[in-house]
This record gives C-alpha cells, sequence and structure tokens, in this order.
C-alpha cells in the first residue's frame, strides 16, 4: 500500500507544474491524493517496504495473541513443525459466489488500499467497522514443489462473511462496504496474518473463511493467476462461545442445523486439513492458524461443492454461496 492506512500528503514540490512524489516516488496520478494511486503503486510501494510491512504485520499477530489465555503467538514454532511434518495440500474449493475478485462482478484486488494486515473496516470511500468477536488469524504457507520450503512472497486474499452473515460488496445493506477482505504477503517464515472479527454461521454452511493463494503480489491483479483457493472451517466449541455473544443470535440457530459431515464443502473429509487450529477466549480474543501446503505442479482450478450439504449455504441478503 502506499503508506500507513490513512495516511496522506507526500513530497510535493513548491511549483504547481511540478509531479508530487512519494519515497522518491512519482505519483501515478498527479492530480489525485496519495490514498487514490491506484493498486499498481502500491504494489511497488509494498514491495520497496516489503520489511517493514512484513514485520508489521507480524507484532499485530503476536499482540493479539499475547492478549490470549495461552499468550504466545497465534501458531508457535511446535505447532507450524507438526503440521509441516503432516503436511498435505490444501483442498481446492469453490471461492463462492461473493469472492470480489473480479470474477464475479467487484474487484476489490484492483483498489488502493487492498494491501493490508488489519481487515476490520472498509477502505476507500468507507471507514465502516464491521463488528464482532476479534479474530487474529496466521496462515504458513508452505510450497509442496520445492520440498515444502516456507513460501515466501506469495500473496494470500482472505475474506468472509461479517456478524451477521453478509458479504460486503455484495449482500444487501453492504453493497458498498469492503470491510473483511484484505491481501497479504508470506514473510520469509511462509507466514500471512490478518486481524479480523470471527464470521456467523448462515443457513446452509459450516462457519468458514475463504482464501486464495497468488505466486507474487504482482498477480493479484488477476484472480486467474490464483494457483489455491481453499476455506478454512472453524471448530465447534469456539463457534458456540462465540455465538453466544450479543449480535451472533441467528448464528446458533444456523449451527445446529448443519455440520461439518454435512456441510457442502467439508463433508468429504470433515474438514480435517482445513480445520483451523485455535487459542483464546470471547474476552480476549482468538488466534487461529493453520498450515497450508500449496501445490504448484497441480492444476489451480477451484473445486466444486462436493458432498450432502446441498449447493451452499444463503447468507442474508444474498443467494447460494459455498
Amino acid at each position: 500500500m502506499a503508506g500507513p492506512r490513512g495516511e496522506r500528503g507526500g513530497s510535493v514540490t513548491a511549483k504547481q507544474d511540478v509531479t508530487p512524489t512519494y519515497e522518491g516516488r512519482p505519483y501515478a496520478r498527479p492530480d489525485e491524493e496519495l490514498v487514490d494511486q491506484g493498486l499498481q503503486f502500491d504494489i511497488g510501494t509494498l514491495l520497496s517496504r516489503r520489511g517493514v510491512l512484513v514485520a508489521g504485520a507480524g507484532a499485530a499477530a503476536l499482540g493479539l495473541a499475547a492478549c490470549t489465555n495461552g499468550g504466545g503467538s497465534a501458531t508457535g514454532s511446535e505447532t507450524t513443525s507438526a503440521a509441516a511434518g503432516d503436511l498435505t495440500e490444501i483442498p481446492q474449493e469453490t471461492a463462492g459466489p461473493y469472492p470480489g475478485d473480479g470474477s464475479n462482478g467487484p474487484d476489490v484486488l484492483a483498489e488502493s488500499g487492498v494491501v493490508r494486515s488489519d481487515i476490520r473496516s472498509s477502505f476507500g470511500g468507507s471507514t465502516t467497522t464491521a463488528e464482532g468477536v476479534r479474530m487474529g488469524i496466521e496462515l504458513t504457507l508452505y510450497d509442496m514443489a520445492n520440498d515444502n520450503a516456507r513460501f515466501e512472497g506469495a500473496a494470500v486474499y482472505l475474506w468472509h462473511c461479517d456478524r451477521g452473515g453478509g458479504y460486503s460488496m455484495y449482500s444487501e445493506g453492504v453493497e458498498n462496504e469492503n470491510y473483511l477482505r484484505g491481501v497479504q504477503v508470506a514473510d520469509a517464515d511462509g507466514v500471512v496474518a490478518f486481524t479480523s472479527v470471527f464470521p456467523a454461521c448462515y443457513a446452509g454452511r459450516w462457519p468458514h473463511i475463504h482464501f486464495e493463494v497468488y505466486p507474487d503480489v504482482d498477480a493479484i491483479t488477476d484472480s486467474a493467476n490464483a494457483i489455491a483457493t481453499s476455506q478454512i472451517a472453524l471448530p465447534q466449541d469456539v463457534c458456540e462461545a462465540v455465538y453466544a455473544e450479543e449480535g451472533y443470535e441467528q448464528s446458533v440457530e444456523n449451527l445446529a442445523q448443519v455440520s461439518l459431515e454435512t456441510d457442502g464443502i467439508f463433508s468429504d473429509d470433515g474438514g480435517e486439513s482445513q480445520l483451523a487450529t485455535v487459542t483464546g477466549d470471547v474476552a480476549g480474543g482468538y488466534a487461529i492458524s493453520l498450515a497450508v501446503g500449496v501445490d504448484t505442479g497441480t492444476e489451480a482450478a477451484a473445486g466444486g461443492v462436493s458432498g450432502g450439504g446441498g449447493p451452499g449455504g444463503t447468507p442474508p441478503g444474498g443467494g447460494s454461496s459455498g
């Protein structure tokens, strides 16, 4: 991104006819503000400041985990190593009808500001913040075509529904929002980290989080470049604890009517390789983690809905969703 979220200005020379610059780089759109320079300008800035951004994302994840009962990082080296030892390729799943990646209508990946770790608020034309129980998300990416090496430099686009079950950019009432969507780039340990809120359970689907993996940050400008598309399943006991909180009332009933074994996405194996490890509590927030094996040697086409759950659930204000 072109600078810390909300940062404006830049180095502008005294003469009005001279193109303004930011960190020595000329504005792509001289008549617009820094935050409106476009995704390609953001990517250039991201690459030049990548070490700082990655360190900031890691610090945010550690800060959230410190608030939980465990007090450690979201995964911890022992958990990550154990997961890598039993590593399997992450199942290819449907992105659903609300990806926001340009493959079905709106394209948040073309917007300046999408590369961010805290995805709770909308950016650009809105600053609305999604409410709910705080949740840190940490994914560790492994390059299975390269002896399970940590997948440094891979980019992850992650999104999920809000506390009411709606998807920003699509669902009724939040069409003009883009919260709970964002991109992060894997650090030297293959880790990406996001700060979000716990998603709802809407009718017909087990609580889940969507994500796409791209080979690098330049590739996110086209959804066809994704090398993996999958979903994260959330543990039942954690969901039950969260859904007892105010604002999640409808999720209680919806969760009682579905299981990992009947869900249209996770039913083939009960979400075995997609079920997140979770620490924390409602008061301090949760930290979820998952090891993600990506095999660039296999076809990257997203899988369809499988199992006995039908064609997906129905989020409020929207149609069928995977």
